[in-house]
C-alpha cells in the first residue's frame, strides 16, 4: 500500500518557491505560485496541488512553453474593466494580479471585471474567488483549457474542462465556494479508476464512434490521441441534461476568449502542426462584486449563512449522516491538515527529489528518513 507521509506547509512552501526561483521566477512571484498550489492541498483538492508542481509548471518552464518572468500588460482599461495580456507568464501570478485589479475596481465602483489572454494554467480557480470573499465581495472566475469535452451529440474534443467558479462571503467560518469543472469527470478520476482496476461508469466518456467507453485504460490512451472525449456535466446526449454542462462550458469558453480577443477551442491544444509543444495561450476572467454596494456586507453574509444553514438542516435521505454546502468539506479538510501538513504520495515524493537534485536545492524531506 502506498505511504503518504505528511510534510509541513513551511517546508513544502519554501521548497516549491525556491525551485521556482531557481527556474527564474522572481522570489515574490515564486511564493505566490507555491501558495496557490498549497491552497489546493489545504482544501483536499489534490488534483491541482503539489502533484502538479513538476508536470504542469516545472516541466513547462523547462520546455520553454511557459515563461518564468511574468509580463503583466494592461492593454485596455476603464474604471470598471481591464484587458490584460499575460505573455505566457506564470498563470498564478497573472491570476492574483488580475483578481486584485477587479477587487480594487469593485471597491471604487461596486463591480470590477478583468479579462486575461495569453496566460498559462492558473491552478485552483477557487483561490481567486476566495480572494474576493476575504475582501467582503462576491468573486467569479473561469478559464478555458486544452480541449477535452465533446459538445452534446459530438465526439470530438473541443472544449476544455472550463470551471465556472463562484465564491460568496458568509457569516460562518468559511465562505461558500463552488469550484468545479463543466465536464462530468476529469482525467484524474479516470486515472484513479485505472489504478484500481475499475471501469469508468458509462456516460462519462464518448468514443469516436459515438458509443460510451468504460475501459479506463483504453480511455486514458484514447483521450491522448483524440479518439475519446469527456462528456459535459449531465453526461452523453440529452437524457440527463448533458446539454446544460455543454452550455456552461461554452459560456466559460466565450468569456475566456471573446472579451480579450484570445485563443479558443482547437487553438489551445499546446501542439502545433509539426507536433511540437507550444504555449497554450489560455484565457481567464475575474469578476468582483462589492456587497457594500447593495444592502451591505453584514446583511449579505447573514442571509447567505441562513440559506446555507437551512439547506444543511433539511431532511436527509435515508442512511445519510449529513448534508453539505459548497466549501464546507474543503474547510473540514483544512481543519484536519493545518497542523499536519501536506500528505505526499510516492509519485510526488520522487518528483520532489528529482527537482531538488536537478536544481541543487538543500531541502531534506521527512519521507527520505
Amino acid at each position: 500500500m502506498e505511504t503518504r507521509p505528511y510534510v509541513s506547509w513551511e517546508l513544502i512552501g519554501d521548497f516549491m518557491a525556491s525551485a521556482f526561483e531557481k527556474l527564474g521566477v522572481p522570489r515574490e512571484e515564486a511564493e505566490i505560485c507555491a501558495e496557490v498550489l498549497m491552497e489546493s492541498d489545504r482544501r483536499g483538492i489534490e488534483s491541482h496541488g503539489c502533484n502538479r508542481f513538476k508536470p504542469i509548471y516545472v516541466d513547462r518552464i523547462n520546455d520553454g512553453i511557459q515563461k518564468p518572468v511574468t509580463n503583466f500588460e494592461v492593454v485596455r482599461e476603464t474604471p470598471t474593466t481591464a484587458v490584460v495580456d499575460g505573455h505566457d507568464g506564470m498563470g498564478m501570478v497573472i491570476g492574483v494580479k488580475a483578481m486584485n485589479m477587479a477587487i480594487e475596481k469593485a471597491k471604487k465602483y461596486g463591480m470590477g471585471m478583468v479579462a486575461v489572454r495569453n496566460s498559462t494554467h492558473y491552478g485552483i480557480a477557487g483561490y481567486y474567488t476566495t480572494m474576493a470573499t476575504k475582501a467582503g465581495m462576491i468573486g467569479i472566475t473561469g478559464t478555458n483549457a486544452r480541449p477535452s469535452i465533446a459538445p452534446t451529440f459530438g465526439v470530438e474534443n473541443m472544449l476544455g474542462t472550463n470551471p465556472l467558479t463562484v465564491g460568496m462571503p458568509t457569516d460562518e467560518d468559511f465562505p461558500f465556494v463552488l469550484d468545479c469543472a463543466t465536464s462530468i469527470t476529469q482525467r484524474g478520476k479516470i486515472e484513479y479508476y485505472a489504478r484500481n482496476g475499475k471501469d469508468t461508469p458509462a456516460g462519462m466518456v464518448i468514443g469516436r464512434d459515438g458509443s460510451a467507453m468504460t475501459d479506463s485504460e483504453a480511455i486514458l490512451k484514447d483521450l491522448t490521441t483524440g479518439n475519446a472525449a469527456l462528456a459535459p456535466l449531465g453526461g452523453i446526449g440529452e437524457e440527463l441534461a448533458g446539454y446544460k454542462g455543454y452550455g456552461y462550458a461554452t459560456v466559460v469558453e466565450i468569456l475566456s476568449a471573446a472579451l480579450q480577443s484570445g485563443n479558443y477551442l482547437r487553438m489551445l491544444t499546446g501542439i502545433n502542426e509539426k507536433g511540437e509543444k507550444v504555449p497554450y495561450h489560455l484565457g481567464h476572467f475575474f469578476i468582483a462584486i462589492d456587497t457594500e454596494a447593495f444592502m451591505g456586507l453584514d446583511a449579505f453574509k447573514k442571509t447567505a449563512g441562513d440559506i446555507l444553514r437551512e439547506l444543511r438542516g433539511s431532511e436527509k435521505a435515508p442512511g445519510e449522516e449529513r448534508i453539505y454546502t459548497a466549501g464546507e468539506k474543503e474547510y473540514l479538510v483544512w481543519q484536519e491538515r493545518k497542523d499536519k501538513g501536506v500528505p505526499v504520495g510516492e509519485a510526488v515524493q520522487k518528483e520532489f527529489i528529482a527537482v531538488r537534485d536537478a536544481l541543487g536545492l538543500p531541502h531534506h524531506f521527512p519521507f527520505e528518513d
